[in-house]
């Protein structure tokens, strides 16, 4: 069992969709994470090196939707899961990620993905292939 940290509503900016508009102006995009993490270290130690910086973790996250603009809020949740598992004391990850702008022609309040992935999802680190040779 772990605890969980969250941060919920960062409010960030991107470029992301799959019309032109979308693109080309870019809308808000706001964000909740809930991370599985072990605290007892930090709760012991009281230093913040002992645990997830969110302060650190949310310029990262603001960074990440910020970038390379994508289409689907599927891809934008998995890059922004991806950044929250950098972090080895991380066991999981749960990303909501809310379009609230998202070009629909119907009144409605907000569009909302979520996705969990745990650290065991991650795929196993790469090692040079067979046939690469190093430049030294």
């Amino acid at each position: 069992m772990t605890d969980e940290l969250s941060v919920v509503g960062i409010e960030c900016w991107g470029h992301h969709g799959v019309f032109d508009h979308e693109r080309r102006d870019g809308q808000t995009f706001l964000v909740d994470l809930t991370l599985g993490l072990d605290t007892r270290s930090a709760a012991a130690s009281d230093d913040l090196r002992d645990t997830v910086d969110y302060g650190s973790l949310v310029d990262e996250v603001a960074a990440a939707v910020g970038r390379d603009p994508v289409d689907l809020i599927e891809t934008l949740a998995s890059r922004i899961a991806d950044v929250c598992l950098l972090d080895a004391r991380v066991e999981w990850a749960r990303v909501t990620v809310h379009k609230p702008d998202a070009p629909i022609q119907a009144t409605f309040a907000d569009v909302q993905l979520t996705i969990m992935r745990r650290r065991t999802d991650l795929p196993p680190p790469t090692s040079p292939g067979k046939g690469e040779a190093d430049d030294d």
